[in-house]
């Protein structure tokens, strides 16, 4: 294989790229070399509709010089600070801002925040949490974490071994975890507009650990309220409010990640606001700075905080941190994103945009090999039938093909998946659907 250079590109060798097929992306590379609003521009200078924001991460659109502006006024102050044992004022600050949007009231209310890097650490340290709060209660033969099939939660440890996306799991050694099925039910639920009406009793899989392991065993339970890294898989009615009910029907702690749906991706701040059900924790990141600096959040109950607040105070009471946990220049970056958030009323935008996309995305029912579409907040996805013999060829076809008719979709595995910065216009919406159903005809 070639990797010579051509003009305007740079070496490709050393780059080991992440959940990349690296040698088939450096024979036909793609290379985005700027972004402003909705689009990016390639090397060539073509521009590309953005129906992505980026990695589920950039709300506000890009180029968002407020943001821009707040990072540098921060490395100038103070690039670095430490938390351990060390603190700096803005993120305090950020933290406040953040906990003005927590759902919950009284003990459950989550706005005792964590700072992490990612939300692979957020998930990593939500779960390290809820092992160390059974502990500090009295309850430390709760050690067993359940999570769910086609569940994404990060690329740690932890994340892995709650997760239920083979790839990312079998080479790898993992901590005690048990799994409920996954939600996705396309011969009952197939072509739903919102949340699909089958699939309740799914819920009851958590009964039915309880029943194997023991309630004393377990101590929390990690879901995606909305999965989006597999492919927009739904909650059907009813089902997260019957695993809070049996989450504290147990004494398990019930954590959401909401590291794709957190900050207006639904149409509320967070899932947990649209769809009525608090969590006792919360995982975040992506949107928490419009994908500008890494950063993470745990959003944790005042229960589950004070929890661990107990025996003599110089003791450190959670053995547990990032070196980047709070960095300034991360906090400038999200407080100057959340301001944007609440300025242009962004959190709730999807839900005035939801009906418009709902309908220009169900105009793609009948073209070809599409089987089903679902749809949530300003989220779809377009799943099509997979070829004989070669799995995912097709979707990752109509995925090349748009971007080089100017529009960057995502794929997994034969799922188009697609959540478009919070800014979008509608007639960029019927752009996006107009040229996928293009897309779709010549992968036929």
């Amino acid at each position: 294989m070639d990797h010579t250079p051509r003009p305007n590109m740079p070496p490709l060798e050393n780059f080991w790229m992440p959940f990349t097929a690296n040698r088939q992306f450096k024979a036909a590379p793609r290379l985005l070399a700027a972004a402003d609003g909705m689009y990016y521009t390639d090397i060539d200078g073509n521009r590309i509709l953005d129906g992505t924001a980026g990695l589920w991460c950039v709300n506000a659109g890009h180029g968002r010089r407020k943001i821009a502006a707040a990072v540098e006024r921060q490395l100038a102050t103070m690039d670095f600070a430490p938390t351990f044992q060390m603190g700096h004022p803005i993120a305090f600050e950020f933290a406040a801002k953040l906990a003005a949007h927590a759902p919950g009231e009284g003990q459950a209310r989550l706005d005792r925040l964590f700072f992490t890097g990612s939300g692979s650490e957020s998930v990593d340290t939500a779960l390290k949490i809820a092992i160390a709060y059974q502990r500090a209660i009295g309850q430390g033969t709760r050690t067993r974490i359940i999570g769910r099939e086609k569940g994404y939660h990060g690329v740690g440890f932890g994340g892995i071994s709650v997760g239920g996306l083979v790839n990312n799991r079998r080479v790898f050694p993992q901590i005690p975890a048990d799994h409920m099925r996954h939600t996705l039910d396309i011969d009952r639920n197939a072509y739903s507009r919102g949340m699909p009406a089958h699939g309740l009793e799914l819920a009851e899989d958590l009964e039915r650990l309880v029943a194997l392991h023991g309630a004393e065993t377990i101590a929390a339970v990690i879901v995606e309220p909305m999965s989006g890294s597999a492919g927009v898989i739904l909650p059907p009615k009813g089902y997260l409010e019957r695993l809070r009910a049996i989450a504290d029907a147990h004494g398990i702690l019930l954590i959401f990640d909401e590291v794709i749906t957190g900050f207006g991706r639904l149409g509320t701040p967070f899932a947990a606001d649209y769809f009525g059900v608090i969590p006792d924790m919360m995982t975040t990141a992506k949107g928490i700075t419009n994908g500008t600096i890494p950063m993470g959040a745990v959003f944790a109950s005042r229960k589950v905080h004070d929890g661990l607040m107990h025996g003599p105070e110089h003791q450190i009471e959670l053995f547990h941190g990032y070196t980047y946990s709070g960095h300034p220049v991360a906090c400038a970056a999200g407080l100057a994103t959340m301001e944007i958030y609440e300025e242009e009323s962004l959190l709730s935008r999807a839900g005035e945009l939801a009906a418009d996309w709902e309908e220009a995305l169900h105009g793609l029912k009948g073209h070809p090999h599409v089987v089903d579409i679902r749809n949530l907040g300003l989220v779809g996805a377009i799943e099509l039938a997979p070829r004989a013999g070669a799995p995912g060829t097709r979707a990752y076809d109509v995925f090349v093909d748009c971007f080089h008719k100017g529009l960057l979709v995502r794929v997994t595995g034969d799922i188009i998946a697609l959540s478009p910065p919070l800014t979008i216009e509608k007639e960029q919406i019927a752009t996006i659907v107009s040229t996928i159903a293009d897309a779709l005809k010549r992968a036929a």
